[in-house]
């Protein structure tokens, strides 16, 4: 007799829930030792029957602080494999996005062949259960890959072939390597591709500290087994400061494109407080720069500490309870990243988590900046990049007009050296802004705005003296009122001023309050 379609799903759901009520039975009242010896026997029974070995590959390790290496050389070793097997893939734009690296979905399978040995690669994900709400949602997803092959061929896979993949993987990252610049929202980090054209030879720059700079940023990339002998993490500070408009960032771009390095722009007033700054650190890639800009204006983290702590105990004096409760409420909307809390950033224990990497800071007021941020060992170099001076000038015109020597040359040594002027304004005066008489029409612009400066300069100049004299003449004026009212209250009491001298002693007394 046979039955019908309905039945057999009526048998069939009816075999499934006894079985697992018989499981359930077995989970609670069956010894927890007897349980135990069953399924380690059970496991053993299945894997005669199941000769296949799994590995599984984890894409963050040490609870989600640092994204483990091999995963991603796997996720790059896979990409041929993924885009002639896979049917669900993922696109992403490779170097100079000429073309797209395609990778396998989430809960794919492709194959691979080593050495006349067949493996199976499956991806897939792990969504956690925890909710949690933030003003910058981040899905919680642990994603992984597995290795599946027969148990035969375990010494073959667990050595030379995972060495393959690995070594592979890493060269091919390298080939298709897009340098980034990341930007921080919170605690996590963001990218767009980098691709800032700016190099050493190309910057308003004296060649002699220009060529200095560069050996010491070459010699520092080389130098990966010099610092583990001397004991050091393997890190730099370069301290970038001078007037705006000098070229501190276009240097940076300089310097990553010079190494090949990665931007990290940190912007620190983004950042809730010290520990989301670590977790920032820590999630950063090697062979990066490290980029804190205008840190003076970062930050309430400029000044001497001591200083700082009087003046606020001046102003609880000062201050309403109203503007007391004001004050309170907007310190409690900004970043509560402190000094100690940056020290460590720079040079403390975590900073050693990655290797070969470069910490920038750059500033327009180097004095405003405590000592302790900027001392060497935590900005090893200090360059101060100021106004343009003539050898920076040859740079910027044999780069914008292609010329070295031109008859103008000599006067314009003069003005820059009578006139401060920063290298992006010359460089303005120097673009190209029609194709009649470039060369003479931009030379003869920067020739015209340098004697402007030299006339605004000129005329602040004699307006400052003027003031002075105005002033001076003010206190001379108010200091001779006040001998006369001296005077006066010492006839009244009956004592005279006998000499000069004592009168000219009274009236340095009264210019000196």
């Amino acid at each position: 007799m046979v039955m019908s379609t309905g039945e057999m799903f009526t048998q069939m759901g009816s075999l499934i829930a006894g079985v697992m009520f018989i499981w359930a039975m077995f989970q609670q009242y069956f010894p927890y030792e007897l349980r135990t010896s069953l399924e380690k026997y059970t496991h053993k029974l299945f894997s005669l029957v199941y000769p296949y070995i799994q590995i599984r590959f984890n894409e963050f390790t040490g609870e989600r602080l640092m994204r483990s290496e091999a995963f991603s050389a796997i996720e790059t070793y896979l990409t041929s494999n993924s885009s002639m097997q896979a049917r669900k893939l993922k696109a992403d734009s490779v170097k100079n996005s000429q073309s797209l690296a395609l990778s396998m979905d989430d809960n794919e399978e492709v194959a691979d062949e080593f050495n006349g040995v067949k493996v199976w690669w499956v991806s897939g994900k792990n969504m956690s259960k925890g909710q949690s709400f933030s003003f910058y949602p981040v899905s919680d997803e642990k994603r992984y890959y597995k290795l599946l092959f027969h148990k035969k061929h375990r010494e073959l896979i667990i050595g030379p072939y995972l060495s393959h993949v690995f070594k592979e993987g890493k060269a091919i990252t390298v080939r298709n390597r897009q340098r980034k610049l990341y930007t921080n929202s919170g605690s996590h980090w963001s990218h767009v591709v980098f691709e800032h054209p700016a190099t050493f030879q190309t910057l308003g720059m004296d060649p002699i500290r220009k060529q200095e700079i560069v050996e010491d940023l070459v010699r520092f990339s080389n130098a990966q087994d010099y610092y583990a002998k001397i004991g050091r993490a393997w890190k730099r500070g370069y301290l970038l400061y001078g007037p705006p408009g000098t070229g501190k960032s276009t240097m940076i771009a300089a310097m990553a494109n010079l190494l090949e390095y990665d931007i990290y722009d940190l912007e620190l007033t983004a950042v809730k407080d010290n520990t989301e700054l670590r977790k920032l650190l820590i999630e950063t890639s090697s062979k990066s720069i490290i980029v804190l800009e205008d840190i003076d204006c970062s930050l309430d983290l400029t000044g001497q500490r001591k200083k700082k702590k009087e003046k606020e105990d001046e102003d609880d004096d000062k201050e309403s309870v109203a503007k007391k409760l004001m004050k309170d409420e907007g310190e409690a909307k900004t970043s509560k990243v402190t000094l100690s809390g940056l020290l460590n950033f720079i040079d403390g224990l975590w900073s050693a988590c990655r290797g070969e990497r470069l910490i920038v800071f750059t500033t327009n007021y180097v004095e405003k900046l405590d000592p302790a941020l900027i001392r060497r060992g935590r900005m090893d170099k200090h360059v101060e990049l100021s106004y343009c001076c003539f050898e920076s000038f040859k740079v910027l015109a044999k780069n914008y007009l292609d010329v070295e020597s031109h008859c103008l040359f000599d006067k314009i040594r003069l003005l820059l050296e009578e006139v401060n002027m920063s290298p992006a304004d010359v460089a303005e005066n120097l673009m190209v802004k029609s194709s009649m008489d470039a060369v003479d029409g931009c030379l003869e612009d920067l020739v015209g705005a340098l004697e402007t400066a030299k006339e605004e300069a000129r005329v602040k100049a004699a307006e400052e003296e003027e003031n002075a004299k105005r002033l001076l003449a003010e206190k001379v004026k108010a200091a001779e009122e006040k001998l006369k009212e001296v005077a006066a209250v010492k006839e009244e009491t009956g004592t005279k001023i006998e000499s000069n001298g004592e009168n000219g002693s009274l009236a340095k007394e009264v210019l000196v309050q």
